[in-house]
């Protein structure tokens, strides 16, 4: 059962929301994070280059698309004040339901499914995110499902209790319960996350094993950086050292 009550809860302005992907990296790395979001630093790889060329793929296809007891929703802009977050999902898919069911909460009485405008029967939201990888668990990537799934539930007023991640290169997609643990940790990610833009400080660079699979390690430079430098300030003695030369 799923309490959407957010009374006690923090809320974020419009300008507050930082982009849902954005926990994906958190989670993987917090400087990588940081290096997105304060520093501005973008880099590909072959990996991030695949993942892009999927997303497209995704994206340009048929807005809506009806597959029997399930509507396909492609590219709808989600949000979430609570977490202060808002992107876009690669698909929400609409699982028709026989009858309509209703769970209490409290006082109040929440209904699990919803009338979606100009189409017959009730429906429950399930989002469906798009990885280029092999099927794999990744909580990474459940975090970001489940942050898509707390926007929804904002958004629409109804709970949503599972999702998917569809992995490209096997062509298979992985169910995800969205439970009272990864909600726990998705809203820690997201705390976390608006913690570290609220700082304006990028977190020191160290080496890890999962560094080699970055998009950004030239940049970040783990290796190289001591623990007092940030990469703007590595950068910054590198130019001064360049004009000093020229002097």
């Amino acid at each position: 059962m799923t309490d959407l009550s957010t009374a006690s809860e923090p809320r974020f302005s419009e300008d507050e929301l930082l982009p849902l992907s954005a926990l994906s990296d958190l989670v993987f790395c917090e400087r990588r994070a940081a290096l997105h979001l304060l520093e501005q630093m973008w880099s590909d790889n072959v990996a991030t280059t695949e993942g892009t060329l999927l997303h497209k793929r995704v994206h340009k296809a048929p807005g809506t698309e009806v597959r029997g007891t399930v509507r396909i929703a492609r590219g709808l802009l989600l949000h979430s004040m609570r977490l202060g977050v808002s992107g876009k999902a690669d698909v929400v898919e609409f699982h028709r339901v026989e009858k309509q069911e209703r769970v209490q909460t409290g006082h109040q009485g929440t209904r699990l499914d919803l009338k979606l405008q100009g189409v017959t029967g009730l429906w429950v939201p399930y989002p469906v995110e798009y990885k280029r990888g092999r099927l794999r668990r990744n909580r990474s990537f459940e975090i970001q499902l489940c942050a898509q799934a707390i926007c929804l539930e904002e958004m629409l007023g109804v709970p949503v209790s599972k999702g998917a991640i569809f992995f490209g290169k096997t062509a298979r997609r992985q169910e995800t319960m969205i439970d009272a643990r990864l909600r726990a940790e998705t809203q820690r990610a997201a705390a976390r996350l608006h913690e570290v833009v609220r700082s304006g400080i990028t977190p020191k660079a160290t080496r890890e094993k999962k560094c080699a699979k970055c998009s950004l390690l030239d940049a970040c430079m783990p290796a190289i950086i001591s623990r007092k430098q940030t990469v703007r300030s590595y950068l910054q003695d590198m130019i001064k050292e360049s004009e000093e030369g020229l002097l």
